[in-house]
């Protein structure tokens, strides 16, 4: 019985081993062998998730023909991996990626750091901040002198309660988007949202448009549905989208769905104009896509001068076209995983009647504790200070980077938790491997595009200040000087394997 449960071609092999280009080597660098090269970027891409643990790789002599090198130099790789323990074969069944024993799976999405490594370990791999306090406790006892009246219900509420449907409804409405409640159905976070959204529009093989790069874990989730996910390039620096080439791609591709972030999009910081979301809407109206739209970073605006456009449903308001997507995690903080939908009340009915085979429900305490909040005004306390955090934050981190790294760039946006760093020609597999081993966890940029794009990028979130963000920029240049001088490759030390 063969060993593995999936198998990567060996062009797509070739694509992702060629995104892993560092910068050329400078006089006195000396250069590891062909076979050495080629196994520590097969390993690279098993420690980062892009290639699966388990999965079948090419033959000696199909992934020879697709790099343009001889078998020798194939078979010497795949002989070197398997010395490591990240390669495993048997006659007749091929060969198949491993883990050395002893070690955890790596991870393909950005989950948080265990708590027990935060001692050691600078964490910027997931953009979320702590509690804000007071606020959290008041929710929580608010939602407790609610309770009991639901106590003495079955509990199951498939569409969230109606008090915070018709909540949501109504801070939509209030924006100026008349909303009714059933327009809206509460969710486990924003990841069950488009969880719910992708199993009912996007079935496996479906073709959905993304933006590139894009929201690492909402890409992951894409891909395990099944989804056959088609790239929509941002325009350049902070300033949305390429509309022509969405037109291009919703006419071409004509994808079922199309995800979008246009507020502080994640990574990039974007913040898409009015006009732009006005003409996206129109252009997935005309080819039949359902467009989801992303708010999660909504409110997170940092800067006093910024203007927030009209929010993407603005543009559809029945919700025929647009899909919303909302949630609490962000704007408020992770634990709390309310989220929600906004869309035509069919839409609605079809994601509960579906619902009864996934969740059932989300928890009735945390929908309670997020309706104190929006009732009381504590909603828009509590963001106060989390922009405040976030600013902070992000002027500290900035500031280290640039006095640390130089030569790395990026533009600074005006809202949102993550910058968007270009490397100066550096790996980001390469840097978040040797940020490994110096003690700063970092995502590489090929996390938040498809099929090995943005290797020349990392993602900082603005979740560390002070003295800690200068601490993980000086890490962070620790690193960079550890793969410019190629010492990031090979198996001696312990590793920790994280996403």
């Amino acid at each position: 019985m063969a060993q593995w449960t999936s198998a990567v071609g060996p062009a797509q092999l070739a694509r992702l081993l060629g995104s892993q280009q560092d910068r050329p080597a400078g006089p006195g660098t000396r250069r590891p062998p062909a076979y050495r090269a080629l196994a520590d970027g097969i390993r690279l891409l098993v420690l980062e998730g892009r290639v699966p643990v388990a999965a079948r790789l090419p033959a000696e002599r199909e992934l020879a023909l697709s790099l343009s090198v001889s078998r020798t130099t194939v078979a010497a790789a795949y002989e070197a991996l398997r010395t490591e323990g990240f390669l495993e074969s048997r006659r007749g069944a091929g060969s198949w990626t491993a883990v050395p024993a002893g070690n955890p799976l790596p991870a393909r999405g950005l989950e948080p750091l265990p708590p027990e490594a935060l001692g050691s370990m600078i964490d910027l791999g997931c953009a979320a901040l702590p509690a804000p306090e007071p606020w959290l406790t008041r929710a929580v006892q608010g939602a407790l002198e609610e309770l009991p009246p639901y106590a003495h219900t079955h509990g199951d509420y498939p569409a969230g309660l109606p008090a915070l449907r018709a909540m949501i409804a109504e801070r939509y409405t209030v924006r100026g988007i008349p909303t009714m409640p059933e327009q809206v159905m509460v969710t486990t976070g924003a990841m069950g949202a488009i969880d719910a959204i992708c199993h009912l529009f996007g079935g496996r093989g479906e073709r959905i448009a993304v933006e590139s790069p894009s929201y690492a874990n909402i890409l992951q989730l894409m891909r395990e549905a099944g989804a056959r996910l088609v790239p929509v390039a941002m325009a350049e620096g902070l300033t949305g989208w390429d509309v022509d080439r969405w037109r291009q791609v919703l006419r071409d591709a004509a994808p079922r769905i199309a995800y979008v972030v246009a507020d502080f999009h994640n990574p990039t910081g974007a913040l898409a104009g009015e006009d732009q979301r006005r003409q996206l809407v129109d252009a997935a109206r005309s080819a039949g896509t359902v467009l989801v739209a992303d708010e999660t970073m909504s409110e997170l605006w940092l800067d006093d001068d910024v203007e927030m456009p009209r929010p993407v449903c603005a543009f559809d308001p029945a919700g025929s076209t647009v899909i919303t997507v909302g949630s609490a995690s962000k704007a408020f903080w992770a634990g709390m995983r309310i989220g929600w939908v906004r869309a035509a009340p069919d839409v609605i009915r079809s994601l509960v009647a579906a619902r009864a085979y996934a969740d059932l429900g989300t928890p009735v305490l945390e929908q309670l504790a997020v309706n104190w909040l929006f009732s009381t005004g504590g909603w828009e306390q509590a963001v106060q200070v989390r922009r405040g955090q976030a600013r902070d934050n992000r002027e500290a981190l900035v500031a280290a980077v640039r006095r640390q790294l130089p030569e790395w760039e990026f533009e600074v946006p005006q809202g949102g938790l993550t910058l968007w760093v270009r490397t100066g020609g550096l790996s980001g597999s390469r840097l978040a491997e040797a940020g490994e081993r110096v003690g700063v966890r970092v995502p590489s940029g090929p996390r938040f595009g498809v099929d090995g794009a943005f290797e020349g990028y990392v993602r900082l979130p603005f979740t560390v200040g002070g003295a800690v963000a200068e601490e993980a920029a000086a890490r962070l240049a620790a690193a960079a000087r550890l793969v410019e001088s190629g010492m990031s490759g090979g198996t001696e030390g312990p590793r920790t394997f994280v996403a």
